[in-house]
């Protein structure tokens, strides 16, 4: 009987990935920043509008990167500088820019069509998908928390309040992104004009069609609780590129970095890949810090 491939299924601790949908003025950036730091301490922004979210820092204690153009590429180094400064959550304000903003994928898609004498579309977006799906894996991949806010198409809808009086409300439709994007993410939620949450999309099972007003720490602590259920999950390649980077730099062999490596850690791995992403941070601080002289590995 040959070998059977399959294990047991367990449940990884990991990283949270959050959507966060609404039309302008539900409270996106607000509601990400208050979330972020009932998940983290060390929190980046990027900003992909115009610098408002430098408005919440007499609020909230963060980190701002602010772009001009919204190339899948812009949004790529930020996510590698995010994780190479250590930072715990990196806000996505907004993912929707990426989209169909200046030097976003609609953009992208549009140049490649007027390069083509033909007007092909279809052969436009065969060239430009996989910028988009680069971007999406990156996200999936990257060794720190990831909220993505999303801009809501809108329409107005004519209803009558508690007085029967005919009031105008702004609703927010499907996100400004590609159609199937919230099925990247671990949970997705909708914003209305009140700041009222509505969770959409999830794959924690106590968020399950719960609303939240105004969320925050209340909705942090049950992301918290169920992300630390599980196993520890082992270093990624974004972990081994870093560390690899900080081999080149250094004149050092593989064993004698393991040497440091096992008796930082106290254990007796063989492979970097062994470690788990704690072990590997406190790794990192100890490199960061090495004087330069290779250890003794023993035979």
């Amino acid at each position: 009987m040959s070998v059977n491939p399959f294990t047991k299924a367990v449940k990884p601790q990991h990283f949270l990935r959050l959507a966060l949908t609404g039309p302008s003025g539900s409270g996106k950036t607000f509601t990400a920043l208050r979330l972020a730091h009932g998940l983290g301490t060390k929190i980046a922004v990027v900003d992909t509008e115009h610098g408002s979210a430098a408005l919440y820092a007499p609020q909230f204690a963060f980190d701002v990167l602010t772009l001009e153009t919204f190339a899948p590429q812009d949004y790529l180094a930020a996510l590698d500088a995010a994780a190479a400064h250590g930072y715990e959550v990196l806000i996505l304000d907004s993912l929707s820019h990426a989209w169909a903003g200046k030097g976003g994928i609609l953009d992208m898609q549009a140049a490649a069509a007027s390069a083509d004498h033909w007007g092909n579309d279809r052969l436009a977006w065969r060239a430009v998908a996989p910028e988009h799906s680069r971007l999406m894996d990156a996200i999936l991949r990257a060794p720190l928390h990831v909220i993505a806010t999303m801009r809501s198409r809108v329409e107005y809808v004519v209803e009558s309040d508690e007085r029967g009086k005919t009031v105008i409300r702004k609703v927010g439709l499907k996100p400004i992104q590609q159609d199937s994007v919230d099925f990247e993410f671990d949970v997705v939620g909708d914003l209305d004009q009140t700041h009222t949450l509505t969770i959409t999309k999830t794959h924690c099972p106590v968020l399950s069609r719960a609303v939240f007003a105004e969320p925050g720490e209340d909705l942090a602590q049950i992301l918290r609780s169920w992300l630390e259920e599980g196993v520890e999950p082992r270093v990624g390649e974004t972990e081994i590129k870093q560390l690899g980077g900080w081999l080149k730099a250094h004149p050092m062999s593989i064993p004698e970095l393991m040497a440091i490596i096992n008796s930082t850690l106290q254990t007796s791995y063989a492979n970097p890949r062994q470690m788990t992403r704690a072990q590997w941070a406190q790794v990192m601080t100890v490199l960061e810090g090495w004087p330069g002289e290779a250890p003794a590995v023993s035979s």
